[in-house]
């Protein structure tokens, strides 16, 4: 990848839109898209659209639909790919950065990647293949065969969206064998992908007309035990934050912040100036934090009238 340092402006030039580029990262939802186009509103297109040297978008897709349906007018920046392949994962990894995408979500982009990268594979194995005679030697051999590597596909898969090798298999296997349950619960962020993959092994086996419920059932399962993990951790979090009030009350109300006391407290710890400095100021935070904490419950209290709780 390079940039040319050409550009050109969509007055000047018309892109061109691939779908399998377009729609290589998943859209974006109704609220990012709100939010890009107020922003193109106000401020216009400051960031330019990335293209190849064939004017084919490589990056900024949602930006150039939303300038043509404004007439915002914007910029292209002209970068070299050495393939469509090297292109889209330059897209993917700039993207990436940008947006918070779920491992399943990254691991069905890198699958869009995969007959590129097998095609890929079946090329370098077939130069190299051409040239291979059993009757050469090594020395023979390496001076008419290309210096192709082999390719991992899985890998390739797995580096270009940033995923485990391991993880990026699992996500392979779920997208060939699984259920359409299992896939559907996924989208909606229901299960990991290692419960996915465990359902699919599991259910895999079943004669075609049971897998399909087998994998339900299973998927109700693991719904039902991730709600009550849940449900223990929104537990456990609210006893923490309880744990922390009682505890400072219960420090607190064991201070009598008598000038004697306070004095005290200064010399046997042999504070100094700049310390003093720093706990006056934690002092009035903690002052101004115990009364928001007082205006709080006061509005949780039973409201008294005439000496009786309503």
């Amino acid at each position: 990848m390079k940039n040319t340092g050409i550009e050109y402006s969509s007055t000047d030039r018309t892109p061109i839109v691939l779908p399998e580029l377009a729609e290589l990262l998943p859209p974006l939802t109704g609220e990012q898209l709100g939010a890009l186009e107020a922003d193109l509103l106000k401020n216009g297109c400051y960031a330019p659209i990335i293209v190849n040297e064939e004017l084919v978008i490589i990056d900024g897709h949602n930006r150039q639909k939303l300038c043509e349906k404004h007439g915002i007018p914007y910029r292209m920046s002209v970068f070299a790919f050495s393939d469509l392949l090297e292109a889209k994962r330059w897209a993917i990894e700039n993207q990436r950065g940008r947006r918070n995408l779920e491992k399943w979500e990254l691991g069905k982009i890198a699958l869009k990647l995969k007959p590129d990268i097998e095609a890929k594979a079946k090329e370098n194995m077939s130069m190299g293949g051409q040239a291979y005679h059993p009757s050469e030697t090594r020395e023979e051999r390496s001076a008419t065969l290309p210096n192709l590597p082999p390719i991992d596909t899985r890998r390739e898969l797995a580096e270009a969206v940033g995923l485990g090798e391991r993880t990026m298999g699992k996500v392979m296997q779920i997208d060939e064998h699984a259920p359409a349950v299992v896939r559907e619960a996924l989208d909606k962020q229901q299960l990991s992908i290692n419960q996915g993959y465990n359902i699919t092994k599991q259910v895999r086996n079943l004669p075609e007309e049971q897998r399909e419920e087998a994998a339900a059932q299973a998927v109700e399962l693991a719904k039902a035990k991730k709600e009550i993990r849940e449900l223990d951790a929104e537990a456990d979090r609210r006893g923490k934050i309880a744990g922390l009030f009682c505890k400072a009350f219960e420090r607190a109300v064991l201070l009598t912040p008598t000038e004697e006391n306070v004095r005290i407290w200064t010399e046997c710890t042999r504070m100094r100036p700049d310390e003093i400095e720093d706990n006056i100021k934690e002092a009035r935070e903690l002052a101004e934090t115990f009364s928001i904490i007082a205006d709080i419950l006061e509005t949780l209290a039973p409201q008294k009238k005439e000496g009786v709780f309503l």
